[in-house]
C-alpha cells in the first residue's frame, strides 16, 4: 500500500485537496439549500415542477444545468461516504436538484429515515425555520 501511495503522490495530493475542497462546499451548501426549503415540501403526494415562463432553449439550459449539478452532488455525497463531508445529505440534496423518475418517491423514503431527518431538522433548528413535516403514510407508497 505504502509503495502505491508513493508511485501516485501526485494523485493522493489532487484527491486530498478535493477531499478538502469538497468538505468545505458542503459545509457551506448543504445548510443553505436545507434551510431554504419550505416544511411542508414531503407532505404533498405528487410534485409537479413549475414551468417557468422564458424561452424554452433556456428552460432547456436551465434543466440540463440543474439535473448537471444534481448528479454531481450525487456523486459527491457517495465520495463522502468514505471521505470529509456530509455524505447522506449531499446525496440528498443532489436527488432533490436532479429530475427522473420515483424522485420524489426517492425524497419521501431518504427523509423518512429517522437520522437524515433528524439531521436535516438540526440545520433547520439552529437557523431559526420550522422543522421539516413528512407523512410517514407517504413514505411508504
Amino acid at each position: 500500500m505504502l509503495s502505491w501511495i508513493h508511485g501516485n503522490e501526485d494523485f493522493v495530493w489532487q484527491l486530498a485537496v478535493f477531499s478538502a475542497i469538497s468538505f468545505v462546499v458542503t459545509l457551506l451548501l448543504v445548510p443553505w439549500i436545507v434551510v431554504r426549503l419550505p416544511s411542508d415540501y414531503f407532505l404533498h403526494r405528487r410534485r409537479t415542477p413549475p414551468v417557468p415562463k422564458r424561452h424554452p432553449g433556456i428552460v432547456m439550459l436551465i434543466i440540463i444545468g440543474k439535473n448537471t449539478l444534481g448528479f454531481v452532488f450525487v456523486a459527491a455525497g457517495i465520495a463522502m461516504l468514505v471521505l470529509p463531508g456530509q455524505g447522506l445529505l449531499t446525496i440528498m440534496i443532489g436527488l432533490m436538484l436532479a429530475n427522473f423518475p420515483g424522485k420524489f418517491r426517492l425524497e419521501r423514503w431518504t427523509i423518512s429515515q429517522p437520522s437524515v431527518l433528524r439531521s436535516m431538522n438540526w440545520i433547520r433548528a439552529k437557523a431559526h425555520k420550522a422543522p421539516l413535516l413528512i407523512n410517514s403514510d407517504h413514505a411508504q407508497s
